[in-house]
């Protein structure tokens, strides 16, 4: 059976990943990752792209982004990645692929999964062992979020204004936010959504992108169609 399409809507948050061929590193230190952060800025601004959030781990990376445009995410990637490998290969005097094929994304409901997004891409690091609070992490947006830092390659999603009135009630709020943590089922669904590409929402969420996106964006139960209802792993 042909693969599907990536599916990339504009105007929706998207989560992705982009893994490491056969899980090797893909920075080795803090200049490839300086690196890595700055092509991933000039190729957001190039392709109309906004990132709300994003984790540097050894062989892979998070992001959650925003296209404006159907192509914007798909050409951030496609522009990031293969500048990215040159100066890696280059640097590193080898040669070859460096991305496990191509990126993994998922579109997901703004306001049932946004925050949890965020939370689960600053906790990465905790989970793997690496820190033992989010904020001990240089790599990742969490410390722009709780006012420890100025981030040029992160755009606030509008969702994030709600959580104060003021940047220090944000600050705090969102720090609160991450301590507590995801739920496992939410963890989960993110997840298995994003490595196999379907879109993370309730119903009608769904059914509105399947409208604009004029494809399924849901996996269909074998023996019987699935009701949009039961798509969400929350319900």
């Amino acid at each position: 059976m042909a693969r599907l399409p990536r599916l990339t809507v504009p105007d929706y948050p998207h989560h992705v990943i982009q893994r490491g061929n056969n899980r090797q590193p893909v920075v080795v230190d803090d200049e490839d990752r300086e690196t890595l952060l700055g092509l991933m800025a000039e190729s957001a601004a190039r392709h109309k792209v906004a990132i709300h959030a994003w984790v540097l781990m050894d062989n892979h990376f998070h992001l959650l982004a925003t296209p404006t445009t159907d192509r914007g995410l798909p050409q951030m990637m496609q522009a990031l990645g293969r500048r990215y490998v040159q100066l890696f290969n280059r640097r590193h005097q080898r040669t070859g692929t460096l991305w496990e094929g191509r990126y993994r994304a998922t579109l997901v409901q703004t306001d049932r999964y946004l925050l949890a997004c965020m939370a689960y891409i600053d906790l990465n690091p905790v989970r793997a062992g690496m820190v033992q609070r989010p904020a001990d992490y240089r790599w990742s947006s969490h410390r722009h979020y709780i006012g420890q830092t100025q981030d040029r390659l992160v755009t606030p999603h509008p969702l994030c204004w709600g959580l104060g009135n003021t940047p220090f009630a944000r600050e705090a709020a969102y720090a609160d936010l991450v301590q507590q943590g995801i739920a496992v089922d939410q963890q989960r669904a993110l997840t298995d959504a994003t490595l196999k590409g379907w879109a993370l929402g309730d119903g009608d969420f769904l059914g509105e992108l399947e409208t604009k996106a004029g494809r399924r964006t849901a996996r269909a139960r074998p023996g019987r169609p699935i009701s949009r209802k039961s798509a969400d792993p929350q319900r």
